[in-house]
């Protein structure tokens, strides 16, 4: 079972925030380089922010072996599929898929078509999206699974943690890393920091009102955004994020 207590608690939240003070001396150190005077700075692209946690199936992590999961190709944004009770959504969670997912399964319940389950195969995106059709889907009471061969990435598990009761079949995958930035900037270090801390505690006020445990949070931190972390079964069970 998840160590929810207060201890607990209060060991997640130190290592996720030696990995933010960590992330802030790496952050200190570019701005120092890239204010040198070798480029104009300010025509150098902002950063993403917080806001993505992207997976690209073409670059794959040196971490895992065999090179990383097997996603194949992704719509670019998630598409729907399946009449009855069970809908799948597969592709890549993109900017407005919380509202338009939510407006399809409020006009589906509208029509006697409730949904009470939703299969996902997606690599992840839009983190702010995620959140939404996760609270989306926890207050419609449906529940989630990731199917054979299935994979949920990046954001994905935050809209898989949505769901009342929650499983992955043996074949497929959960995983998660840190949230992307852009390119290089000036911008200051603690105010990337401060974005970063400020989309972690959302995400983790999210997760622990879905039940999760935080201490997947640190696993997240550790990887960078261009790598997976594979949770394993025994972790699925302990963070909580399977329920059956």
């Amino acid at each position: 079972m998840p160590d929810r207590s207060p201890g607990g608690i209060r060991k997640a939240i130190t290592a996720i925030v030696g990995v933010q003070v960590a992330i802030a001396a790496a952050l200190l150190f570019t701005d120092l380089r890239d204010t040198l005077p070798r480029s104009d700075p300010l025509t150098r692209e902002r950063p993403a922010g917080p806001s993505t946690r992207p997976y690209s199936p073409d670059r794959s992590p040196a971490s895992m072996p065999g090179g990383g999961p097997e996603t194949g190709p992704m719509p670019e944004r998630l598409e729907i599929s399946g009449e009855g009770s069970t809908i799948t959504l597969t592709g890549q969670i993109a900017w407005g898929d919380g509202a338009r997912i939510g407006q399809e399964l409020s006009t589906r319940a509208s029509a006697g078509q409730d949904v009470t389950r939703i299969r996902l195969d997606s690599t992840g995106g839009s983190v702010a999206d995620a959140l939404e059709i996760g609270e989306t889907i926890r207050a419609a009471g449906i529940d989630t699974e990731v199917g054979d061969n299935g994979v949920c990435l990046s954001a994905c598990p935050y809209v898989f943690a949505g769901g009342v009761a929650r499983d992955v079949a043996a074949t497929g995958q959960l995983g998660v890393h840190q949230h992307y930035f852009g390119e290089s900037t000036i911008l200051p270090a603690f105010m990337a920091v401060e974005d970063v801390q400020r989309g972690q505690a959302e995400v983790m006020s999210y997760l622990a009102r879905m039940g999760i445990a935080l201490g997947v949070m640190e696993h997240a931190m550790r990887t960078p955004p261009d790598q997976i972390y594979l949770l394993s079964r025994e972790e699925m069970t302990d963070y909580a994020f399977v329920t059956e």
